[in-house]
């Protein structure tokens, strides 16, 4: 490893490891709120610093009481939950590095990114985790014990609680009362703290190992930037598996943010009005599900509510632009504003739970119309933009200073240079220590002056906002020669209409561009009932269903609207429709929900000969 690597450079810190910073969040506030579970009865539950503490030590003693030694690894494959950061932090007071998995991964996947990590423990949050990765031990032959957070002890196999980890931890304290300190004591900055891996779009993914001072960076960076604060509440619902939710909880722990947590997606709006948060963050995704749920809405009460809604919207977003500009807003536009805002605008933020802030989206490209629907409606969305190799967060969008389009200026500490090629390069305490296992790698990721190759290209604005066009091995040469961004043309088309779920553009090496379009199955049953279309049973006969005319023809036209946008080599003249949605549990979305760019392609070989075998469209 070279010795410009950024985790050796700690100038500003306040804190040797993430252990002393949550030492100090504690002792500093041990009666503020620290997190909010919410519990079967609905009811959000708060847990003081001190009362969290209290259980973080327990953990840490029992992993040492287990044999847990300094910069050994324990994985965490579970959902996001209180218990998650609580083993998490109990790992690190231990002087141990947590690997995390995210639990949706297939159990051979597992398998496979723990035993590259050398785990020797590892937490599952139930029952049926615990059997998965039974079904696979024989994989993992450095795996002593398993912790489960809500299921039934196994001694014959290893399997204990974490209520008897616990329970062992405090009692093995109790005759070791300086064990804690003197591991806290021990821990340096470069510590290894964590090992994530990426998220394998474009081949294999890798163990990003990060430091404790790669976390304070970025904990400190965010306090630096001075947008959140005690006061706020944040709800934390993304899997902490992520790189971005990680980087959630330790600004957490740093500024002392109340957090809600709950890893439930699926009841996200609802839990919205439950905690009524300032801000959370959140990748794309999410947003575009509730912009199209809001359209949605509209488009059910029938075509003049949608009209109201879209030139609401058109209003909102002229009367932002004008603020933004610092032109002069005239009586009769604010009182216009005043009545728009009460009967279409305002209804849109409780949706949100009406005291937000503002929102940050970040680990995939926010699409601009989204980012624009939102503003209009008077939510601020601050797009920011990292890697797991850069501890997440380099660049973000504050709520004062937002450019829709770019990723924001780069976080205090953070340094940005744009290569000849265009490819982003990035230096900071938050780069990675290295690819585990893997020095060519590492090598070849980090140059010998510590800067990261990111693998995205961009371009910076005299404002210092960083725009990024795409992922460098993603763009498409055409055998004419010319170069295609395939992310701009997915992020509009899915951004066109809620029935395209994604959209993934080829054309590498061929005479023009295709798409292959996967359909959001809710947003097609009710455009099908809306349109009075009876549409196959995709559960019975998947291609009839993607093949009926009157869809065909409504996608056609929305591919059409997109491409009178697009130079004519960009152009789309192919649109192949597939007959299943991407998801996580067939394998052409990451966890963290990016398409696998190459399995799908790789999986509709088939449809694309036939595409570029067929005649030219009309």
């Amino acid at each position: 490893m070279n010795e410009a690597a950024p985790g050796a450079r700690r100038a500003g810190s306040s804190f040797r490891s993430v252990v002393e910073m949550w030492n100090h969040r504690v002792a500093s506030t041990p009666d503020a709120t620290a997190w909010l579970r919410r519990e079967p009865s609905g009811v959000w539950t708060p847990r003081t610093w001190a009362e969290a503490d209290t259980r973080v030590q327990a953990i840490a003693g029992g992993w040492l009481a287990l044999g847990l030694t300094r910069g050994q690894r324990v994985g965490l494959v579970a959902e996001t939950s209180v218990e998650w950061i609580l083993s998490d932090l109990g790992i690190l007071a231990a002087g141990g590095a947590t690997t995390t998995v995210f639990p949706r991964e297939t159990a051979e996947r597992v398998a496979s990114l723990l035993a590259d990590a050398q785990v020797r423990f590892a937490v599952c949050d139930d029952d049926a985790q615990v059997d998965r990765l039974l079904s696979v031990r024989s994989g993992l032959p450095g795996l002593e014990t398993v912790v489960v957070v809500d299921g039934r002890p196994r001694p014959e196999a290893g399997v204990i609680t974490l209520d008897a980890l616990e329970a062992q931890g405090r009692s093995w304290l109790a005759d070791h009362p300086s064990a804690l300190h003197e591991v806290a004591a021990s821990l340096g900055p470069a510590d290894l703290a964590s090992i994530l891996y990426t998220s394998g779009t474009m081949g294999d993914p890798r163990g990003v190992e990060l430091t404790h001072d790669a976390w304070i960076y970025e904990a400190e960076a965010i306090d630096h930037l001075g947008v959140v604060g005690p006061t706020d509440v944040q709800l934390l619902f993304l899997p902490l598996a992520h790189v971005f939710a990680k980087v959630m909880q330790v600004a957490g722990i740093r500024l002392g943010i109340p957090t809600a947590v709950d890893g439930r997606v699926d009841r996200l709006e609802q839990h919205l009005i439950e905690v009524r948060p300032t801000w959370i963050a959140g990748v794309p995704r999410v947003y575009e599900r509730i912009l199209d749920r809001v359209r949605a809405a509209a488009d059910d009460l029938g075509p003049l509510a949608r009209m109201t809604l879209d030139q609401a919207i058109a209003f909102g977003a002229e009367t932002r632009r004008r603020e933004r500009a610092g032109e002069r807003i005239g009586l009769r536009r604010r009182t216009a504003h005043a009545l728009v805002d009460r009967t279409v605008l305002r209804p849109i933020r409780e949706r949100f739970g009406g005291r937000l802030r503002f929102l940050v989206s970040g680990g995939a490209p926010l699409p601009v119309d989204v980012a624009r629907f939102f503003d209009a409606a008077g939510i601020t969305i601050c797009e920011g933009y990292g890697l797991t190799e850069s501890s997440a967060a380099s660049f973000v969008n504050t709520p004062d200073h937002v450019v829709l389009g770019t990723v924001g200026r780069a976080l205090p500490g953070t340094e940005v240079r744009i290569a000849d090629d265009g490819e982003v390069l990035i230096r900071s305490r938050g780069v990675m220590r290295a690819y585990h296992g893997l020095p060519e790698a590492t090598a070849e990721a980090i140059d010998e002056d510590g800067w990261l190759h990111t693998g995205d290209l961009g371009m910076l604005l005299p404002s210092g906002h960083l725009r990024i066009t795409d992922r460098k091995k993603a763009i498409l040469v055409l055998a004419s020669g010319k170069k295609v961004a395939p992310s701009p043309i997915e992020q509009r088309l899915a951004a066109a209409s809620p029935l395209i779920a994604h959209a993934t553009v080829v054309g590498d090496r061929r005479p023009w561009c295709a798409v292959l379009l996967s359909l959001d199955p809710d947003a097609l049953a009710a455009w099908a009932q809306r349109e009075r279309v009876a549409l196959a049973d995709p559960t019975i006969d998947p291609d009839r269903f993607v093949r009926d005319p009157d869809l065909l023809e409504a996608l056609d036209q929305i591919v059409a609207d997109v491409n009178r946008d697009l130079a004519g080599y960009e152009q789309l003249r192919r649109v192949v429709v597939v007959p299943e949605p991407f998801t996580v549990d067939n394998g052409l979305l990451t966890p963290s929900l990016k398409v696998r760019r190459r399995a799908v392609e790789a999986r509709y070989q088939d449809r694309l000969v036939g595409a570029y075998g067929a005649p030219r469209p009309r």
